[in-house]
């Protein structure tokens, strides 16, 4: 379809790539949507995309902390949006941001309720219950949240339509915003990547490459901001555990100095590896035997959909919203504490005490996650968009005409 006929769609993220959820959601998205929709993206950069789908227009980027980031890129989205319409005569169509990055969204899709996170896991931000070194980054966080939350009530309170990521995230709306009408669209996976056939193909090379041997029992966990992920809770869980075959591997980006602090604390030593992000994360599922996700606040959480995908046994937090779709001890196993070490200890067990009981629910999991792929999450937004775009065009047919 030619561009000039596509309804235009303008979407506001800070960044694009596939390593993190919002964004691969995002990513994902246009790949499937760009023969239909004319998007035009702000954003201050965009990885691992395909920019030939959609027009970029780049917002800079300046140095300095998150928080002083996300100011300027909101206030700098606006300016440079209000300069185009005024100057250049952009057609009109609807504007989405996935979370709050402007005032003027038609539509927003909600991966995080700020002020949920804040009620679940604001215990961790207390300064004395955190090593002084770290302070200065939750004092920024703390900040972060605080100008995030403000915003929230602003924003959701014009009652536009919301897009939630799980069930999780709509009743958390609904609890601090009253917003009880979000549409949910659970996140999907790349079938064609992530399925089993991919992992029994890499497994070897993968399990050679991480240096395990083939006795150990490798958990995976993938993800950034590991307190948010369940990361304490998983090293107390593995201290519980004197098998010293078992193993675990931490993927993804943050500070990893009060993490080793944790290994040392705990003796576990070998048993724990922090390994960087790849392109290609099924890498990491290939070489795993069982994934582990205690998140303690999680809107949606790819990794562990990916993983079951891969058929891998998986463990997913309550907090989650991907337990939504994970029937406790038939297709996965549901972590009801993500703050219990206890409890999480015994579901690992569970798992690595049974090869029969590990490998029915890696089989059970795999046929669960192959119902969620992008191009449902796609087609479910295709017609949020249509429906929306309608009702625009409707209104501006009925409207009184000033002469």
């Amino acid at each position: 379809m030619n561009d000039e006929f596509k309804p235009r769609i303008t979407i506001i993220s800070p960044f694009l790539d596939k390593h993190h959820g919002t964004e691969l959601c995002i990513a994902e998205q246009i790949e499937r949507l760009a023969d239909e929709f004319d998007f035009h993206v702000y954003s201050t950069r965009i990885s691992e995309v395909d920019t030939r789908k959609f027009t970029w227009h780049r917002i800079p980027d300046i140095p300095g902390p998150h928080l002083f980031k996300y100011i300027w890129f909101f206030c700098t989205n606006h300016a440079r949006r209000w300069f185009e319409r005024l100057f250049e005569n952009n057609k009109a169509g609807l504007t989405y941001s996935p979370g709050i990055n402007c005032f003027d969204a038609d539509v927003i899709s909600v991966h995080i309720v700020f002020a949920e996170f804040r009620r679940l896991a604001g215990g961790n931000l207390v300064l004395r219950a955190n090593p002084v070194s770290s302070w200065v980054r939750l004092i920024h966080r703390r900040v972060f949240y605080r100008l995030i939350i403000w915003l929230e009530k602003r924003i959701y309170s014009r009652r536009l339509p919301l897009v939630a990521v799980s069930g999780k995230v709509k009743a958390a709306l609904a609890r601090h915003y009253r917003a009880e009408d979000a549409i949910v669209i659970p996140n999907g996976i790349s079938s064609s990547r992530f399925n089993t056939e991919v992992r029994n193909k890499l497994r070897v090379p993968a399990r050679e490459a991480v240096g395990f041997s083939s006795s150990d029992f490798v958990l995976l966990l993938i993800g950034n901001d590991w307190r948010k992920k369940g990361l304490i809770c998983l090293l107390q869980a593995l201290a519980l555990s004197k098998t010293e075959q078992l193993k675990l591997v931490v993927v993804g980006r943050d500070e990893v100095s009060p993490f080793r602090a944790l290994v040392e604390r705990y003796q576990l030593g070998s048993r724990v590896r922090f390994l960087p992000e790849r392109a290609n994360p099924e890498f990491y599922y290939a070489a795993a035997d069982a994934y582990v996700g205690p998140s303690v606040e999680d809107a949606f959480a790819i990794p562990p959909l990916e993983a079951m995908a891969c058929g891998l046994p998986t463990i997913v937090s309550s907090r989650a919203g991907v337990s939504e779709i994970v029937t406790h001890g038939a297709d996965g196993l549901v972590l009801r504490n993500p703050e219990d070490p206890s409890e999480l200890a015994a579901l690992i067990a569970q798992i690595y005490d049974s090869k029969e009981y590990r490998e029915q629910l890696g089989r059970n999991a795999a046929e669960t996650a192959r119902q969620f792929t992008w191009e449902r999450n796609a087609e479910q937004l295709r017609s949020v968009f249509h429906q929306l775009l309608a009702r625009t065009q409707a209104q501006s047919v009925t409207a009184p005409r000033i002469v």
